[in-house]
């Protein structure tokens, strides 16, 4: 996909180009060598742990890499707020990480028993947890459907209020599970 993503930026040399969610670095890592000489980067993430190995494996780039903890959504006040203009290309690769499915406390996983987190920061304050203890059967179902395309969410929503309170990840997925079958996939 590397490739793929290179050839829709037409990255070019002495190019400026922004990662909204460069996670571990892979695709600003083969931006910036597209890039040079000359090019920059501007890495956004919200999960201070992906920063952490972005940061490590683009520390070769030097002054040519930026590295910010913040949503994607604030994309135009970060570019400002760090003088990153004119932009030639920005990347969004939408979704979860590898990174972050293998962490195991992070709670994006359903393959192991972990706490109900799924934040991409700890300076978000609601956890999974929390939404699924405390929202409204109406609201759970709203979310699974506008935000997973569930279409048994209202079924999922109504079994996880009647099963609270929930914990972890395990205890979630069994209450999918009962909710819609051990069988069912999307």
């Amino acid at each position: 996909m590397v490739e793929e993503v290179l050839q829709a930026l037409a990255v070019q040399p002495g190019g400026r180009y922004v990662d909204c969610s460069v996670g571990g670095g892979g695709h600003a890592e083969a931006i910036l060598e597209a890039a040079s000489p000359g090019g920059l980067l501007l890495g956004i993430d919200a999960d201070p742990r992906a920063l952490q190995i972005a940061h490590g494996r683009l520390a070769r780039f030097g002054d040519a890499v930026l590295l910010v903890e913040g949503n994607f959504r604030d994309v135009q006040t970060i570019c400002r707020s760090h003088g990153f203009a004119p932009v030639h290309g920005v990347l969004f690769d939408l979704g979860l990480s590898s990174l972050q499915l293998a962490e195991e406390g992070r709670g994006f996983s359903f393959q192991v028993e972990a706490p109900l987190d799924m934040r991409f920061s700890p300076q978000q304050t609601v956890t999974a947890a929390d939404i699924a203890n405390t929202y409204a059967e109406n609201a759970l179902a709203d979310l699974l459907w506008r935000y997973g395309q569930e279409p048994r969410s209202r079924r999922i929503a109504r079994r996880i209020v009647r099963e609270r309170p929930l914990e972890t990840t395990t205890q979630l997925a069994k209450v999918v599970e009962k909710a819609v079958g051990r069988g069912y996939r999307r």
